[in-house]
C-alpha cells in the first residue's frame, strides 16, 4: 500500500498531518480484514495507538543513530557557513540549529532514493538520514560519517521495526511472539513512554535513546524548541524491568527543567498535568 505520508511530498509531514499518514490507512485496511498485520519503522508509530491496535517489536534493533551524508564534506563541522542542509525532521534541525547555527537547515521530503537524488542534483550540501534506513536498503556506503547519541539524540524508537495488527486477533499475537527481542522490546517501550508523556508528534521537537547497560536501562532524552534556541535534555538510569516508568520520568524531569514551557509554546501537554 502507498500511504499519504509516501505520497505528499511538498510539505513537511508536521503541516499535513504528522506521522500518523504513515499508519492510518494501514490500520483501516487491519479493521477491515485486508490485511493481518501491518510493518512499521516505530519511529513513525504515533505514542497512542488507536483503540483495539496492539504493537509488538520485531527483532533486534537496527543502527539507531542519524547519518550524516554528503559528496563533499565528511562531517557537519566541515560545512561552511551558508551551507544548506536537509532533513525531514523537527527533531534533526532543532538538534542542527543549536550546534551549528551558522548552517542553513532546509526541508527534504521524498523517500530515500529521492532524497539522495536532491543531494546528488547539488541541491544540499548534506543531508541527514537515519542510518538504519540505509542500511536495509544496502546503501550503508553513503555514510559519511554516523551522528553518536550525544550529538544528535535519535528518534523514538528509530531503527526498531514494529507489527502492528487488532488487539483481538490472539492468534496473531502468538505467532508473533517468537521474534519479540527484549533489550529492544524494554528500550521501545522506554522511549515511547517518554513520547507519550511530552505529547510526541511532529510538531514538537523530541528525541529519546535508551541502551541497555548491565542490567539497567540509561535514557537521555531532550525537548526543544523548532529553532533550537531552548533545549532541555536529560538523563535517567534503572532497572530494565521498570522501563515504561523510567521514560515517563526522565519525561517529567525535562518539563519541570524548562520542557514544560516550549511544550504551551507549541501547544503541547502542560507542566503541570499529571503523568498518568
Amino acid at each position: 500500500m502507498t500511504t499519504r505520508g509516501d505520497q505528499i511530498l511538498d510539505r513537511t509531514l508536521n503541516k499535513v498531518g504528522g506521522k500518523g499518514l504513515f499508519v492510518k490507512e494501514l490500520e483501516q485496511a487491519l479493521e477491515r480484514s485486508h490485511a493481518d498485520i501491518a510493518v512499521h519503522s516505530i519511529k513513525d508509530v504515533p505514542a497512542e495507538l488507536p483503540a483495539g491496535f496492539a504493537l509488538m517489536v520485531a527483532d533486534s534493533r537496527e543502527d539507531p543513530r542519524d547519518a550524516f551524508v554528503s559528496n563533499d564534506y565528511t562531517t557537519l563541522s566541515d560545512l561552511p557557513a551558508g551551507a544548506i542542509v536537509g532533513t525531514s525532521s523537527l527533531r534533526r534541525e532543532s538538534q542542527l540549529r543549536a550546534r551549528f547555527p551558522h548552517l542553513r537547515v532546509e526541508p527534504l521530503r521524498g523517500n530515500v532514493e529521492t532524497r539522495l537524488r536532491k543531494l546528488d542534483e547539488g541541491q544540499y550540501a548534506a543531508i541527514i538520514l537515519a542510518a538504519a534506513g540505509l542500511i536495509r536498503l544496502s546503501l550503508t556506503q553513503r555514510i559519511r560519517t554516523t551522528l553518536a547519541p550525544d550529538e544528535s539524540i535519535p528518534a523514538v524508537g528509530q531503527g526498531a521495526l514494529g507489527i502492528e495488527y487488532r488487539a483481538d486477533r490472539d492468534d496473531i499475537a502468538e505467532w508473533l511472539a517468537p521474534l519479540a527481542h527484549s533489550d529492544t522490546v524494554f528500550a521501545v517501550v522506554a522511549e515511547r513512554a517518554f513520547s507519550k508523556r511530552l505529547g510526541g508528534s511532529c510538531d514538537v521537537p523530541l528525541g529519546c535513546h535508551a541502551t541497555r547497560q548491565g542490567n539497567d536501562l540509561a535514557l537521555t532524552g531532550f525537548v526543544a524548541a523548532p529553532d533550537g534556541t531552548k533545549l532541555v535534555r536529560g538523563s535517567r538510569q534503572g532497572a530494565m524491568s521498570r522501563a515504561e516508568e523510567l521514560g515517563t520520568e526522565l519525561a517529567e524531569e525535562l518539563i519541570a527543567n524548562g520542557a514544560g514551557e516550549i511544550l504551551a509554546a507549541l501547544g503541547g501537554p502542560s507542566a503541570t498535568r499529571s503523568g498518568n
